[in-house]
């Protein structure tokens, strides 16, 4: 029996749909069958691509979520309103076959930027993928959203609020232009909890500030950066506003981000190192952070992790450093 990660009321599948010219997966969607609500985070480049323009006027609209669509292989960035058509397009699509109204599906890719969206093939590939939904499609899904990706990610902790039991779980791409804020990452949280508007974008606030934007690669941000958090109540336990059962379910969301955010480090493109960096003794986190980044940002800090050199008080080397 295969061991369940999905929260209740969630399923999932993934197709090829022929935008990857390898005919690996490249097409995925998430579904709850209830009405969820959707917290996000996007990047905040100067530069966003069309799925991000056009989920963050879906959100202005509508509170809920029912699905996510996802491509990998393509980012629709660059492509001006054209980009926004296809984007607009992918989302009308699946929401017709759902019956959803399309401000409840959000739309997000990945991939090379400035080649325009294959959108008609995404449109075939849709019957078939919702078609496949099920509460063991998640392995696929993970598999599908990857780019330059060697593994997939996941990750999933349960928790108790109160006589009930919920399950939060997660899955990430990322390898690649990694830098706060976020990195080049899609990342698609699930979780069957009850949970107000207020303390779930609040819980994903947090979450996000700790985990994917403590870590850095290349000092490169992307156009595609987006986090997305449905929680759909299917757990039936009290709603949770505040106190004890808001600080378990934000340990629980912060273990998720962070050790999905740890297997984007360690997937690293090009990398053999992970390094933490550990601040004691500053005034505040943001102080904490700013000083962390200086150090983990340094071409000259990497360069001497990975040829191994060790710097001790008074040698040669700690005196020649410029810092």
């Amino acid at each position: 029996m295969v061991k369940r990660t999905m929260p209740i009321g969630f399923k999932a599948n993934a197709v090829a749909s022929g935008i990857k010219k390898s005919g690996k997966l490249d097409l995925a969607l998430i579904f709850s069958d209830l009405p969820a609500k959707a917290a996000c985070v996007f990047t905040t480049n100067t530069i966003k691509a069309s799925p991000v323009i056009l989920d963050k006027d879906y959100l202005k609209k509508s509170d809920f979520c029912q699905a996510i669509i996802a491509n990998s292989g393509n980012a629709n960035c660059f492509n001006a309103k054209a980009g926004l058509r296809d984007a607009l397009e992918t989302s009308k699509e699946i929401a017709n076959i759902l019956g959803l109204e399309k401000e409840n599906v959000l739309v997000a890719s990945t991939g090379i930027i400035g080649k325009k969206l294959p959108v008609e093939k995404i449109k075939s590939a849709i019957p078939e993928l919702a078609e496949g939904l099920s509460g063991e499609g998640l392995d696929k899904a993970k598999r599908a959203i990857m780019t330059t990706d060697t593994f997939p990610k996941e990750c999933s902790v349960k928790l108790k609020i109160g006589a009930k039991k919920v399950t939060i779980c997660g899955i990430a791409k990322g390898a690649g232009m990694i830098a706060p804020n976020m990195a080049t990452l899609l990342c698609f949280i699930m979780t069957d909890a009850n949970i107000s508007k207020e303390a779930l974008n609040q819980a994903l606030k947090e979450a996000v500030n700790n985990s994917f934007n403590c870590i850095t690669v290349d000092g490169c941000m992307s156009t595609n950066d987006t986090v997305m958090l449905l929680a759909n109540g299917a757990a039936a336990n009290t709603l949770i506003k505040g106190g004890r059962d808001l600080d378990l379910f934000r340990e629980g969301l912060a273990k998720v981000c962070l050790e999905l955010a740890k297997m984007i480090v360690r997937d690293a493109e090009g990398a053999s190192k992970f390094i933490r960096i550990r601040v004691e003794g500053a005034k505040s986190v943001d102080a904490a952070k700013k000083v962390a980044l200086s150090i983990a940002n340094s071409n000259l800090f990497k360069t001497a992790v990975y040829g191994k050199i060790r710097i001790s008080e008074g040698s040669p080397q700690r005196r020649g450093l410029a810092v």
